[in-house]
């Protein structure tokens, strides 16, 4: 698959267990998962930042653990409600870098998203139907390989190979595209944790010549019906601060606002801040019962 990306880590012992990936790529460690002796969850996460591709460490927290990170310094930047079965994940985040900590778009990216907020909430879907929508399977990783590359010139994983697409989709992750003339057009994917029921949506891409007519709307919610027929209620979204169109787009489709992870990962040019979005399947599927029961 070309360059070394990241590399996923599991450490454990006795005493506590820890699961997390080296992002190499963006310079970063995450640790998405882990229990046990918090002081030696501490240790060893402290070691593995000492490694010289660390300039950002990001750790999913329980909301029980939140007062203790912040004791060794690691600060609050945004959380995910329902992520573990229902519990909210906080993400606490640690910097050892003075460039990587500064972000001179905050406030720029602060004004963008008080206009999205004035954007009308509607989130009946307005766009294209979602029955001409399809799922992707194996034998489209060719084909939405060639349409990220078009579309991302860099991106925090590699998109445009279609082995990691295939390898993606083999471990849970759903991907949705619309068609045009044989042509994709739009794409967006759901990567799902069944341990802890949650899905990301992520990959979100439309060519330029077919933004604005609801597209993206349309294949999120065509996710999202995937993800409740397997139970999978807590759907969140991580988009450019800097993307108008994206934030909007998850505002419109009923996801709130969660916080901004700063100069989170290479996209585009750049490293870049990220909004974290969430929504609340079960609600929505709920509300929607009841005005079909209604009709």
């Amino acid at each position: 698959m070309g360059k070394i990306n990241g590399e996923y880590i599991i450490l454990q012992n006795e005493r506590f267990y820890l699961k997390g990936y080296k992002d190499f790529a963006n310079e970063r460690l995450k640790i998405e998962d882990y229990r046990g002796n918090l002081e030696s969850i501490f240790t060893a996460i402290h070691e593995l930042e000492k490694e010289k591709y660390v300039h950002k460490t990001i750790i999913k927290c329980r909301t029980e653990n939140v007062t203790s990170f912040l004791s060794k310094g690691y600060l609050l930047e945004a959380s995910i409600p329902g992520y573990f079965l229902g519990s909210t994940a906080f993400f606490l985040c640690k910097y050892d870098d003075q460039n990587r900590y500064t972000s001179a778009k905050w406030i720029e990216e602060d004004q963008q998203l008080e206009e999205v907020w004035k954007k009308d909430r509607n989130t009946e879907n307005a766009g294209v139907s979602t029955s001409s929508i399809r799922k992707a399977t194996t034998h489209d990783a060719k084909r939405l390989s060639t349409f990220y590359a078009g579309v991302f010139p860099i991106y925090p994983v590699p998109i445009d190979d279609p082995d990691y697409i295939s390898s993606q989709m083999e471990e849970n992750t759903i991907f949705h595209y619309l068609e045009v003339d044989g042509q994709i057009i739009a794409a967006a994917s759901a990567e799902v944790n069944m341990e802890y029921r949650n899905a990301e949506i992520t990959d979100c891409a439309t060519l330029s010549s077919h933004r604005k007519g609801g597209s993206m709307n349309s294949i999120i919610q065509s996710l999202e019906n995937e993800l409740i027929s397997k139970r999978v209620f807590c759907s969140y979204s991580i988009a450019r601060a800097l993307s108008f169109g994206m934030n909007a787009v998850l505002h419109k489709s009923g996801y709130t606002y969660q916080g901004r992870l700063k100069n989170n990962c290479y996209i585009y040019d750049s490293i870049e801040d990220m909004n974290v979005w969430y929504k609340d399947l079960s609600f929505h599927f709920a509300e929607k019962s009841a005005l079909s029961a209604g009709n």
